[in-house]
Parts: structure tokens; sequence; C-alpha cells
């Protein structure tokens, strides 16, 4: 038995809405993939914040109409599972690392707002360092300098401060 109307609308609503949020939508083919294999995939994703869905690809086109994604209806055809995340990053690791584990889990596609990435776009995506280790190197190299700059200020002040205490050590010598 079908889906009625207002189900196929429900579901279309709950998938844009979802897609309004988002920075990444990854497609993959999932035909042959065990009921145990999903499982674990959705899993991850939920640990990952990685929204899944298996939607009608019709739905799907439908749900991605007027979006930043709306370019993506090229790729969709066949079985698809639908990745929709905020983190663009973390989203294509867990679904790389699946279909890495997985043969029969193939990543198709993605898109980023008003871009489409082929399949080895998502793996060199999925490859980047997470948003929290970017952000750290970003903090470490904005404040390497002001660090340099706080002890070269304190070297100062410490050259002296020996340059004194050499002085009073070479006096009290004298005075004995």
């Amino acid at each position: 038995m079908g889906l009625s109307l207002e189900q196929k609308q429900a579901m279309v609503s709950e998938v844009a809405a979802k897609l309004a949020g988002a920075q990444a939508v990854i497609v993959a083919e999932y035909r042959g993939l065990t009921v145990e294999g999903a499982t674990r995939l959705r899993a991850r994703a939920r640990k990952s914040g990685l929204y899944l869905r298996v939607l009608k690809n019709t739905l799907a086109r439908r749900a991605v109409q007027g979006t930043p994604f709306e370019k993506l209806t090229e790729q969709m055809s066949g079985p698809l599972m639908y990745g929709i995340t905020r983190d663009p990053v973390a989203g294509a690791k867990v679904l790389a690392d699946f279909a890495r584990e997985n043969e029969r889990f193939v990543i198709k596609a993605g898109a980023m707002p008003n871009a489409v990435m082929s399949a080895k776009d998502v793996r060199a995506l999925a490859s980047l360092p997470s948003r929290e280790v970017l952000l750290a190197t970003l903090a470490g190299t904005l404040q390497a300098p002001i660090a340099k700059l706080a002890r070269t200020m304190n070297e100062v002040a410490a050259k002296f401060a020996r340059a004194l205490a050499a002085l009073r050590d070479q006096r009290e010598k004298q005075a004995a």
C-alpha cells in the first residue's frame, strides 16, 4: 500500500525544514545494504548530527525545489539515502567511513549551497580536519604573535632584573 497524499506532503515538508538549516546534502546509493548495516550507519549519523532519510526521488526533488541544493536533482536516480547536515565535514566523514567499510554503500554525489559535488569531492571533504580542529588551529595561529610579543616584552624586564642582580652581586663582592 502506498503513502497517502498527506503522508507524502508531511515527508516533503520535514525534509524541506531540515534543508533550510543545512550546509550540505550527501546522496548515497544503498542497494544491497543489510538492515544491520543501515542500523549501524544511523547510529553513527545520530552521534554526528547527520539526518539520514530514505526517500522516493520524486519527493526528494520536491523537497529541494527552491533551496540552494536544487542543482542536486540531476543526481537523484536509483535507490538513494539522503544525508542532511549542518557540519559538512562531519557528515561526509560518517558516510565516507561507512562506504569504506561496506562496498554496497556508494556515495553518489553531494551538494553545498549552490554547488554540486562529485563523489570524489565528498571523499575529499571527508578527509578535512573537523570543525573543532580547524577552529583550534585558527585560535593557535591568531594567538601565536600575541604570545611572542608578550614573551619579548617580558624578556626586556627580565634582562633588566638580571642586570640589576648582577650589579648588586658585584658591589657586594667589592664591599666584602
